[in-house]
């Protein structure tokens, strides 16, 4: 008996001199222990989050993604896939469950070293909130301490509210809200068991479960959770396989917040930027734009659709890069993957490596593992480029990076291609300037540069507006009559060279009436008239619709659209033929609040209607919204006449050499411009007008921005007189009068300008 009492009593005195030392090292130190006021003043750093007027979320900003739920908000689903993942027995336990620590040693010891650990959600609040994460004795035990205090101090549902809105979960994650937007691009509240069970895999190591970088693991883990919820009966053995069988969309750019807002987003960021600096990423502003969901995927859509018809007519142009598979097993997805890591989805666009290929079929492997094999009409378009006399280094082969994309019908893949080309859209309503949908590129994540704000480029013949409103009021009518004819200009006049323009089509009508010059988008007859009124008259009368004078030099190359603007100018501009002679001032932001919902600014747009708004004579704007429904119905933009409307008008421009295509139209209740050309200017090809590249983008967005919105036509301001015939003389007959008698004083003296109009006399 001795030599079992006295190992025993010394195992039993060993222990109480150890407890007692804990005791004594408890009594010191729990004094010491830090103050528990930043959770009972729970103020977690909360990014700025950008939403739409309509509140969809659609940029986050700031060092940590995080939304904080109140507890009676989670889901029950998450509760309990949390609870068996990391602590099944917290309501139970203190703080430290001595269960725990007890079958975590028995677990050590019979697996000959530290394999389990007995870490309470308690401990772990207690950790991420006042303590380091080194593995010490003294941090243990401060940690255990701490753990007491805290659950003498708060409710379980608190300490678990705590740990749900704190805890790290990778991808800059932080809280299991900001989770579930980050990987499923979805609220809390609507989460599934698949997606509970994967977020509550989480914690345990958010970096070697993170369903992004490692899915594999992650779905073992997301196994391991299922099966803990089975065993603490929180689930049926039916719902586990019914999980375990749901496939989960797994968003891989944590930028993607559903709604393609992402130049807008950043619009919004550095407007409060401005006012809050670097407080504004972590005080939890929420900032409402004004654009509403809807509207904004149809103008995305739009553009996207433009772009990639744009593409498709000028060819396919082969493989986007190539890789070296050798000595590598294109067996094994992780290899293959890892070839793949440094090409990222656009759009709806999917990188795929070739493995096999030739002219009637090509293998590829997809992000993910998935294999796709492309034959007949989805290879159509790319067959060139499978021909082994194509350029080696754009032919399609093993090792060959292309792109994909999934038909939303058949679900079949088909082959496609990055596009070169930039396009953009801006919508505004023009009664208050409030922004209604805005694009600024194809992809963000390809190129944040803005084509809304950021791209000065030529307007063309979308400027020859502003010309003839000056005209207007240089008693100009519609019905006044310019010559369609060839010009050359010198070099004094156009401050460079001898300019010898021409029309788009080439052709001369002769004598013409500004409506028809405009309809039309006759260049010479422009360039009449802008001679006529005197290009610094002009120069500066288009600054009344917010155009900056420097960037149009007072030549006649300013009739043809010579000069720079934005397409955030255009949209500003056309509102003001749109509301009957107002400018109105284009805003993105309605309202911005605290983390608590107090509004802390609120945009209060003058509206149109107010006089100190007029830039223009109603007259003047009522005449050029005339003229300007005639380029729909019968000139250069006559494809907008689809819409089947009669309120619809705009303006069609092509710069020279193909470089810029725009389309600038309206309704009474709608302002939208739409651009597309490259970054670098070059040419977009033959017959790539305003009319055939950018109109239909404005098309395809603005018959869903229109479907629910009622024709409405303007009122005719007072002063105006609608007549039909204003002079006997024919066309013809004036053609012949201006050559005989004017043309040989313009020739001999260079000095006399014509101003020719229908009535009795025509003025030198």
């Amino acid at each position: 008996m001795r030599w079992v009492l006295f190992p025993l009593a010394l195992l039993v005195g060993g222990a109480l001199v150890a407890i007692a030392l804990i005791g004594i090292l408890a009594i010191l130190a729990y004094p010491r222990l830090p103050s528990l006021d930043s959770l009972t003043d729970y103020r977690p750093k909360i990014p700025l989050r950008i939403f739409t007027a309509d509140g969809y979320l659609i940029g986050e900003f700031g060092e940590e993604r995080r939304s904080v739920v109140p507890i009676g908000e989670v889901p029950e689903v998450l509760k309990h896939a949390i609870l068996a993942a990391e602590d099944e027995r917290f309501y139970q336990h203190s703080g430290v469950d001595s269960l725990g620590i007890v079958r975590a040693a028995y677990s050590n010891l019979i697996s000959g070293g530290k394999r389990q650990g007995a870490s309470t959600i308690t401990m772990q609040v207690a950790r991420n909130f006042f303590l380091s994460r080194e593995k010490t004795l003294t941090r243990k035990l401060y940690e255990a301490l701490l753990s007491f205090k805290i659950e003498s101090s708060f409710s379980k549902d608190e300490i678990l509210g705590f740990y749900l809105n704190q805890i790290y979960l990778g991808q800059r994650a932080y809280g299991f809200a900001a989770a579930s937007q980050i990987y499923f691009g979805k609220p809390l509240s609507e989460i599934t068991l698949a997606e509970a069970t994967m977020l509550a895999g989480l914690p345990k190591a958010p970096s070697i479960y993170n369903p992004v970088a490692n899915p594999k693991r992650a779905r073992a883990r997301q196994m391991y959770v299922l099966r803990r919820m089975k065993d603490l009966a929180y689930i049926t053995p039916e719902e586990m396989e019914a999980a375990k069988a749901e496939t989960l969309s797994i968003k891989h750019d944590i930028n993607d917040f559903g709604v393609h807002a992402e130049y807008v987003a950043e619009m919004a960021r550095q407007i409060v930027y401005e006012r809050f600096q670097d407080e504004a990423y972590a005080m939890g502003l929420r900032v409402f734009t004004t654009i509403r969901k809807d509207d904004q995927d149809a103008a995305y859509k739009a553009v996207q659709r433009g772009v990639m018809d744009y593409d498709q007519r000028h060819g396919y142009r082969g493989a986007e890069a190539y890789v070296d598979l050798k000595g590598i097993d294109t067996t094994q997805e992780d290899e293959l993957e890892e070839r793949l890591q440094d090409f990222d989805v656009s759009g709806d666009m999917e990188p795929a490596l070739v493995l096999d290929a030739d002219p009637k079929q090509v293998t590829a492997v997809l992000h993910g593992g998935e294999m796709v094999t492309l034959r007949g009409k989805s290879l159509r378009s790319a067959a060139r480029m499978l021909d082994r006399r194509a350029p080696a280094n754009r032919r399609i082969r093993p090792g060959a990076i292309i792109r994909v994309t999934q038909d939303a019908k058949s679900k079949g893949w088909q082959i496609t291609q990055l596009p070169e080309a930039e396009a953009a859209l801006v919508a505004v309503n023009p009664e208050d300037g409030e922004i209604r949908a805005l694009v600024g590129g194809v992809d963000f994540n390809r190129n944040k540069f803005n084509h809304i704000t950021q791209a000065w480029r030529q307007p063309g013949s979308s400027f020859k507006p502003f010309i003839f409103s000056a005209a207007l009021e240089k008693t100009y009518s519609p019905a006044s009559v310019l010559l369609d004819e060839p010009v050359a200009v010198e070099a004094d006049e156009t401050g460079s060279q001898v300019w010898e323009p021409r029309n788009y089509d080439g052709k001369y009508d002769g004598p013409i009436t500004l409506r028809t010059a405009l309809a039309k988008s006759k260049n010479m007859a422009s360039i009449r008239l802008l001679q006529s009124i005197g290009p610094r008259y002009a120069q500066d009368y288009i600054t009344r619709f917010g155009f900056d004078a420097e960037k149009h030099p007072p030549y006649l190359t300013m009739a043809l659209g010579a000069g720079m603007v934005t397409a955030w100018q255009q949209v500003a501009a056309y509102s003001v033929f749109a509301n009957g002679g107002y400018r109105v001032e284009p805003y993105l932001i309605k309202q911005i609040t605290d983390r608590n919902g107090e509004v802390l600014a609120t945009t209060q747009p003058v509206k149109a209607g107010d006089e100190n708004l007029r830039v223009i004579d109603a007259r003047n704007a009522y005449i050029m919204d005339s003229m300007l429904k005639d380029v729909v119905r019968r000139g250069t933009g006559m494809r907008a006449m689809a819409l089947g409307r009669s309120d619809i008008a705009g303006k069609t421009g092509t710069t020279n050499d193909y470089v810029d295509a725009w389309f600038c139209g309206y309704s009474p209740d709608l302002v939208t411009v739409t651009w597309i050309g490259f970054d670098q200017p070059r040419r977009l090809g033959d017959g790539e007008t305003g009319g055939s590249a950018a109109l239909p983008i404005w098309l395809d967005y603005v018959q869903f921005a229109l479907e629910k919105i009622p024709e409405r036509l303007p009122v005719r301001p007072e002063g105006l007189a609608e007549i039909s015939s204003v002079d006997p003389l024919t066309l013809q007959e004036l053609h012949e009068f201006i050559y005989q008698e004017y043309v040989p004083i313009i020739e001999e003296e260079q000095r006399v300008q014509l101003n020719p109009f229908f009535g009795n006399s025509i003025t030198p």
